[in-house]
């Protein structure tokens, strides 16, 4: 299982990694901030409270790409603008969450942020995905890259999401937990960059 000297070591890597990549995607995030703005006639960043380290809350941060301003996980693909669907499905709408990791409410590597509802509401053994920072990425979220797609195929995606997915997403991020290394999170953001 992670250590406490591990996560201090993961912490220092993910300043150490923000600060070197950041400066390089500011404009970048800038420009996408402008084009966001002007394509869903709102302020370019979204943000929402989402679940953290230990079961706290913080603000998540992301490129604006939808219609509306209803996050829900029912025709996300259908509500989202011209411009949004390929930021979603680029994940180019994610790099505001470089800000998340530099404040340290983030890391590189973890599970994915869940809304309220879902990892707040761990039990037992299950709560140690709470241990570590949520991620950018990590080994569910590259398993369920395409789960926008997935779950507008069923017939009742938040059911679906709750009973199959969510279940093996913890499943997924216990395993990471519980096996952690250096080299898995350098494996996993390695990963990422080449699915891109």
């Amino acid at each position: 299982m992670i250590t406490k000297t591990q996560l201090q070591v993961k912490r220092v890597f993910d300043v150490f990694l923000v600060l070197l990549i950041l400066p390089i995607f500011l404009i970048p995030i800038v420009l996408l901030i402008i084009i966001a703005t002007i394509d869903t006639r709102r302020y370019g960043i979204y943000s929402q409270y989402r679940v953290g380290q230990h079961g706290k809350l913080f603000k998540i941060y992301k490129i604006r790409t939808l219609k509306d301003t209803e996050h829900h996980q029912r025709n996300l693909e259908q509500r989202a603008t011209t411009i949004g669907k390929y930021l979603r499905r680029s994940k180019l709408n994610e790099l505001p969450q470089l800000f998340n990791v530099l404040i340290g409410d983030m890391s590189f590597v973890g599970p994915r942020p869940d809304l309220q509802g879902f990892a707040d509401e761990l039990k037992g053994e299950d709560r140690i995905v709470l241990k570590v920072k949520p991620g950018i990425t990590g080994p569910a979220t590259l398993k369920y890259r395409d789960e926008e797609r997935v779950l507008e195929r069923q017939k009742d995606p938040i059911q679906y999401n709750r009973t199959i997915i969510w279940v093996d997403k913890v499943k997924i991020n216990k395993n990471y937990v519980l096996n952690y290394s250096f080299y898995l999170d350098l494996t996993l953001i390695l990963k990422s960059t080449l699915n891109k």
